[in-house]
């Protein structure tokens, strides 16, 4: 599998032709090896964060090449924004949670959670046993957590995200769940710099991939 983070500085005033860009984006759904695309705005902010989801890396370098000039074209979006950062890599692990599959949780999430971690030299083998053994099963017994992933951007920082139902299921996450996974994680044993994001998803920014046949 394949991620893609964006996160679009977008110019004051400009949010709505931005957001009507976005929703053309619905033209890719029928791409094949496209698993799905969700997004919305950062709290209190101009800034859009978006993550998408693909079958390979073949798949989405094929959607380079072939489809994403003539739609971001037609998206129009160009002149919305003052900054983009675009960065994609292999999911390196997917998290288990409440929904059947990563469609699925993508369909019924609400909310999503990203925090983007830059590593400490040498540390990449046990932030990765940590993600596996602490965060994965903890995260995953958490009432709402749909599903997750945690991608390699680069070789010293990963994206971990999670789908989860209601802004209140994850409230209810931080207060009974995350101190204990926290204390027993150790995150500044691994992690230099830590970037979180809560974002509301905003329903008509969802770009649902079709099922593969057979």
């Amino acid at each position: 599998m394949w991620g893609k983070w964006i996160d679009c500085r977008v110019r004051p005033g400009a949010r709505g032709v931005f957001a009507d860009g976005q929703r053309r984006w619905s033209a890719i759904s029928d791409q094949p090896g496209l698993i799905g695309q969700t997004g919305g705005w950062a709290p209190d902010s101009d800034r859009a964060l978006l993550l998408a989801l693909w079958a390979d890396e073949p798949a989405y370098l094929r959607f380079l090449r072939d489809r994403h000039e003539p739609v971001a074209e037609a998206a129009a979006q160009q002149g919305s924004w003052t900054a983009i950062e675009v960065a994609a890599g292999p999911v390196v692990l997917t998290v288990p949670g409440a929904a059947a599959s990563l469609p699925d949780a993508l369909a019924r999430a609400t909310v999503l959670r990203a925090a983007d971690c830059r590593l400490r030299p040498g540390r990449t083998g046990h932030f990765l046993d940590v993600q596996r053994r602490v965060w994965s099963p903890g995260m995953a017994a958490a009432d709402g957590m749909l599903a997750g992933t945690v991608t390699r951007l680069a070789a010293d920082r990963y994206l971990v995200t999670t789908l989860w139902t209601s802004p209140e299921t994850h409230r209810a996450y931080t207060t009974r769940h995350f101190p204990d996974l926290l204390a027993r994680a150790d995150v500044p044993a691994d992690v230099r710099e830590l970037t979180g994001h809560l974002v509301p998803l905003d329903p008509t920014w969802l770009v649902r991939g079709e099922p593969e046949a057979g």
